[in-house]
């Protein structure tokens, strides 16, 4: 028993808590197979969706090659294997093939595989990489000999992110502690048995990590929470130099940085500017009173990113909700957008690795377009497709129609709703719908595209994102509004986008599934105790339900750096706000639709018990005898299974899941 800010509070599931309980372990065990016995009449179903996925990828692949120095780097797959396997080819794409790294060797043995940081030294000659084989995100680093394909003695645990130096035997890395927080900055000489200690971090809400510019001239140490940031910058030829600060630490000042020529150019929002703006310093003395403006602040437009080279930048920015891309010539000064003619789509950059190039490469989708990659000739204007990801079995874009639509919020605030449906679907409740959302940490929910998706549209199930505040669909500002004591606006935002789709006729409540996976969980599990009548069914993937009792613990991966995002429940007035939306804390005796959700045992992010909690907690409170399954995959972490084929399998028995709540089983 717990008492906080005078309530006593007694939870009764807390012994899930004990992984290593033989108990715990059985009781979870208990849960998957009594998940597998409700589900096991569809398991032909299931069979069946998992061979129509599989049958349409191309199962031997490969991505498009991309240069950086005297190598074209890329990835591929072969039919039957899980994971792809790391090459590259010596100054010609008729080079003979060399691999780098199989995946699928260093899976061997191992029931997971998560390939972390992957960093070629300047020379080409050795590679840094990590990995993880649990899902707990705990990642070991390697060292490569690509010459003799023989590793270095030289082994590192914990490793959060790794940039080389300019010297071809020294590179940089960074640690996590035991809340798995990035904080201590290293440098590294190959045959050295101990790295050098350079900076640590010490404060809780802060979290390193290193990255090398795309001139690789410099070498920058990011150290940043969810609303604030500090650069460090060396010379990436000086590895054994001072490092510099660019601009100190200011409260809810962000800012990134990349280098061209002579200049730092700086994305960064500070002085209330909330959706960023770019301004220039020049290398030799990048204080902030020395920054020239080069894109000024606007309220409409959200300043995402930037990609410097040697002769143009390219903006990323997003307006309405949707991306677009603008080029500048460093020299003219002049501007022009890439247009896309989609209403709903999303993109983003390629590997461009080359500082040196008129060419930006970028990939370009929606949910009725497969991934593209684009070469864009910033001089000529010039726009090549390299790849589009091909679709077996006969795919016809003209068959589904896309929309963008908006909702109304209580406060008047529009909210927009992206939506694929087979393209004669009627609008008279008639039809079946799957809506999902995210809505946390300013993280847009990209309108991407998926072969598996196809199962549920060639069944007449329409897909629909809401977009609610909390994302970063229009800014920072939409951020703002969905965090902290604005949460609850991501919840009601997502009711009233579900009512938007069931008052205008593209679906009814109870054809209706709602989705989420992490913080989207929350947004889920939120949503059912409020309104469990607003659908037929709900899947729950790694869901944050606990909110209160996993903020009141500091020891926990996350807690402390997401005070930000969520609030401290330390804090009478936050703890009493979280009182109002914890999925855990509100559940209640009603009727709740039918629920399936899942976790992993070795999820860092969102602990396991969070589920299983939640569910074991519900099944003692609903009134109604719909089913409710918990599936814990014991072998992986906050992204489930690994493996291609094994997530297929996964995928499949969620869509068996919800075409049979809405009577599409077939």
């Amino acid at each position: 028993m717990d008492v906080v800010h005078g309530d006593r509070r007694q939870d009764d599931y807390a012994w899930l808590r004990q992984k290593d309980d033989p108990e715990v372990l059985a009781y979870l065990r208990a849960e998957n197979a009594y998940a597998d016995e409700v589900m096991k009449p569809t398991e032909p179903f299931q069979k069946a969706l998992y061979a129509e996925m599989l049958g349409r990828i191309k199962e031997d692949d490969a991505t498009v090659p991309y240069r950086r120095g005297d190598y074209y780097y890329y990835s591929r797959t072969e039919k039957g294997k899980q994971y792809p396997i790391l090459c590259r080819r010596h100054g010609s794409l008729d080079a003979p093939e060399e691999i780098t790294l199989d995946l699928n060797r260093l899976a061997e043995g191992h029931a997971f595989l998560s390939l972390g940081a992957y960093a070629v030294s300047d020379d080409g000659q050795r590679l840094v990489y990590t990995v993880d084989f649990t899902g707990a995100r705990e990642y070991t680093l390697y060292v490569k000999d690509l010459r003799t394909g023989a590793l270095e003695p030289d082994r590192v645990e914990r490793v959060a992110s790794v940039a080389w130096s300019a010297a071809p035997a020294t590179f940089f890395y960074v640690t996590e502690d035991r809340a798995k927080r990035p904080h201590r900055l290293w440098r590294h000489r190959l045959g050295v048995a101990a790295g050098d200690l350079l900076l640590e971090e010490t404060d809780e809400l802060f979290r390193f990590g290193v990255t090398r510019s795309r001139s690789l001239a410099y070498v920058f140490l990011y150290s940043a929470s969810h609303t604030t940031t500090e650069v460090r910058y060396l010379g990436a030829e000086s590895p054994g130099g001072v490092w510099t600060v660019l601009a100190p630490r200011e409260h809810e000042h962000e800012y990134d940085v990349e280098h061209g020529r002579d200049l730092f150019y700086i994305r960064t929002n500070g002085g209330g500017r909330r959706n960023f703006r770019l301004v220039a310093a020049p290398v030799a003395d990048p204080r902030p009173e020395r920054w020239t403006e080069l894109v000024p602040h606007r309220e409409d437009v959200m300043l995402e990113s930037v990609d410097v080279f040697a002769d143009h930048y390219v903006l990323q920015e997003r307006a309405d909700g949707l991306v677009r891309l603008r080029v500048t010539d460093l020299d003219s000064r002049a501007s022009h957008h890439i247009e896309f003619p989609e209403p709903a789509y999303d993109v983003g950059p390629e590997a461009n690795a080359e500082f040196v190039t008129p060419r930006y490469r970028f990939r370009y989708e929606s949910f009725i377009t497969p991934t593209s990659v684009f070469d864009y000739d910033t001089v000529t204007r010039e726009l090549r497709l390299l790849k589009r990801t091909e679709v077996l079995g006969g795919y016809d874009p003209a068959r589904y129609r896309t929309e963008r639509v908006h909702a109304t919020a209580a406060d008047g605030t529009r909210i927009p709703i992206s939506l694929v449906c087979p393209k004669d679907a009627p609008r008279d409740g008639t039809s079946a719908t799957v809506l999902t959302g995210y809505g946390a940490y300013g993280m847009p929910y990209p309108v991407t595209f998926s072969s598996n998706r196809l199962s549920l549209l060639e069944r007449g199930v329409a897909v629909a994102v809401a977009h609610v505040r909390g994302g970063g669909e229009l800014g920072k500002r939409w951020h703002d509004d969905g965090r902290m004591l604005k949460k609850r606006n991501t919840f009601t935002d997502f009711i009233a986008c579900a009512e938007l789709l069931v008052r205008e006729g593209y679906t009814a409540h109870d054809r209706l599934v709602v989705e989420g996976g992490s913080a989207g969980g929350l947004l889920v599990g939120a949503v059912l105790n409020m309104r469990p009548d607003l659908c037929t069914a709900a899947v729950l993937r790694v869901p944050f339900l606990d909110v209160i009792n996993t903020m009141l613990d500091p020891s926990l991966p996350l807690t402390v750096g997401e005070f930000e995002e969520w609030g401290n429940p330390k804090l009478r007035e936050h703890y009493e706000y979280m009182k109002t939306y914890c999925p855990y804390t509100n559940l209640a005796p009603q009727r709740y639709p039918a629920i399936l959700v899942r976790t992993a045992l070795n999820d860092s992010q969102v602990m396991y018990w969070e589920a299983a909690k939640g569910v074991a907690r519900l099944r003692t409170l609903k009134t109604d005898d719909r089913p409710l399954l918990l599936k814990v995959n014991l072998d992986a972490g906050h992204s489930g299974a690994s493996g291609r084929y094994d997530a297929l399998r996964e995928l499949a028995f969620d869509h068996a899941f919800v075409l049979g709540q809405l009577g599409r089983a077939v």
